[in-house]
């Protein structure tokens, strides 16, 4: 009872999404993308070895997993959900299963997630963490292969480095990294206050439960999303930035919403919210007991772009 008691009366909470996708922040060999950030593999359909460079050179000398933690306790945050490994593959930890991480592939050599526990253990913020369960482009047999339409324009599976979707099988992915990266989530980063799964389409049922079920043998507390997929879950996330018009009942709810445009950091998005319209959103969330988890994507030094600083500091 009392995971899901936290929950309901936590109302706001911070979601970070960062990694190696901060580097070209929106633009590759002379282009713009359209869309999110953190996507731009997909959208320019870059080939692994390509990609994989940019961790020869992440190093984001200025981030501070306190400054963070401290900036969402002030802003009336209860809880904190950090991408630890989002579509491309990356982990933002120190992953044992699979070095493409930040403590093996980079310069910077620190593990983020680890960093970011401890702060929010010494400073009594609840953590989450992302982690993509279906969508992993460094994976030959990652999931979203069966879905036809695009996501605005990109493609959900690597299919540019992988081609060949009908010999697909996300089982393979799922029992050699999935699993076992998720356990090391669950059992390296002490208390977990939920894991925000995302994006499920090849993972069957069975699947579904045999990750909910893992979850629950580490942490008999830590909530699960509804987007792990087949009607799995604690509670329900909404869709991006869904604003909902009634009152939502019959269980626990919450919105992920962006800032400005993207979740991965852009530096050419200027589009963001006044502090008004971010007070209003959250008071309109709340109402409809939805807890509001707004995200920032920091930058490839590891900060968090100023006017997303000045937003959370008036709030």
């Amino acid at each position: 009872m009392h995971a899901m008691e936290w929950f309901r009366k936590a109302k706001f909470g911070l979601m970070i999404h960062w990694g190696l996708y901060a580097l070209p922040a929106g633009e590759w060999k002379g282009q713009r993308m359209e869309g999110i950030g953190e996507w731009i593999q997909s959208r320019f359909r870059i080939p692994q070895k390509e990609y994989a460079t940019l961790a020869s050179v992440f190093n984001p000398i200025f981030f501070d997993a306190e400054e963070w933690v401290l900036l969402a306790k002030q802003a009336g945050m209860q809880y904190m959900v950090v991408t630890a490994k989002h579509h491309d593959g990356f982990a933002m930890y120190a992953s044992k299963v699979d070095s493409y991480n930040v403590v093996d592939a980079t310069p910077f050599g620190r593990d983020v997630i680890g960093e970011l526990a401890a702060a929010c253990q010494k400073h009594g913020l609840k953590l989450g963490l992302y982690y993509s369960q279906e969508i992993d482009w460094h994976e030959p047999h990652g999931g979203g292969y069966s879905r036809t339409t695009p996501n605005a324009g990109t493609s959900w599976t690597n299919d540019w480095d992988f081609p060949d979707n009908a010999s697909k099988n996300y089982t393979l992915c799922f029992e050699k990294k999935i699993k076992p990266q998720v356990t090391e989530l669950l059992t390296n980063y002490g208390p977990l206050c939920l894991i925000w799964f995302d994006t499920p389409t090849d993972i069957t049922k069975e699947q579904s439960l045999e990750l909910y079920d893992l979850v629950k043998k580490h942490q008999p507390h830590c909530l699960v999303n509804s987007r792990i997929g087949n009607g799995v879950g604690d509670y329900r996330s909404l869709g991006d930035n869904e604003i909902p018009e009634e009152v939502m009942t019959g269980g626990l709810f919450e919105t992920p919403a962006t800032l400005n445009d993207t979740w991965g950091y852009k530096s050419f998005d200027s589009n963001w919210k006044p502090v008004e319209e971010v007070r209003r959103l959250k008071k309109h969330l709340n109402d409809r007991n939805i807890n509001y988890l707004l995200n920032i994507g920091p930058d490839y030094l590891g900060r968090i772009p100023a006017p997303a600083l000045e937003i959370l500091r008036a709030l």
